[in-house]
């Protein structure tokens, strides 16, 4: 079920990337589109659970959130009513490769990074999925792009920029890269402003 889900993210984040960016050209003359964004929010310190080595965070709008702590002596250095912040990235890339250059198929690499003992509490959690569909089917008139997934499900898209669509061939290989990450640290420049 957990790959499942990976998939239909992956599948959205590529309709939504292919509808909605226009295409443009890397140095080579290949299609190739992406886009990034960064959201930081500020919170604080809700409860501290030793035991379960939880810390429960609270934002901006009240909404809660429970993380596991991997090193329970970081639990020492946070206490109930201290700032947080937290920094939020997502990325997708999507690129087209000629036959040969690539393989359909999937890779998902995962990272997990915590402060080390003393440093000021902080984590970062992240992952890399890269799909990699055929081109089944290219409508000029209709203005859209047809790719199969390398488990056989078609997403069928309308291109922002028909004209691209002319870039592409029956037969190329569509490498979409979808990128998340989430930080989170006790924010100690945050404190010293509501000590002030």
């Amino acid at each position: 079920m957990k790959k499942r889900t990976g998939l239909i993210a992956i599948t959205c984040a590529m309709s939504l990337a292919i509808a909605t960016l226009a295409w443009a050209a890397d140095s080579s003359g290949k299609p190739a589109i992406g886009g990034a964004r960064m959201v930081t929010l500020r919170g604080t310190v809700e409860a501290v659970n030793k035991e379960q080595k939880t810390v429960t965070l609270k934002g901006p709008k009240g909404r809660t959130l429970t993380l596991n702590v991997q090193d329970p002596q970081k639990l020492d250095a946070i206490a109930v009513g201290d700032p947080v912040i937290a920094r939020y990235y997502e990325s997708v890339a999507i690129e087209v490769r000629k036959p040969g250059e690539a393989t359909p198929g999937i890779t998902k690499q995962e990272g997990v990074a915590t402060s080390k003992p003393g440093e000021n509490p902080a984590g970062v959690v992240g992952e890399k999925i890269t799909v990699t569909a055929t081109v089944t089917a290219i409508d000029t008139k209709a203005q859209t792009l047809t790719i199969k997934g390398p488990e056989g499900g078609s997403e069928t898209v309308k291109a922002r920029d028909p004209k691209n669509l002319a870039k592409i061939k029956v037969g190329d290989l569509i490498e979409i890269t979808y990128t998340r990450a989430l930080a989170i640290a006790l924010d100690k420049a945050g404190d010293k402003a509501q000590k002030k």
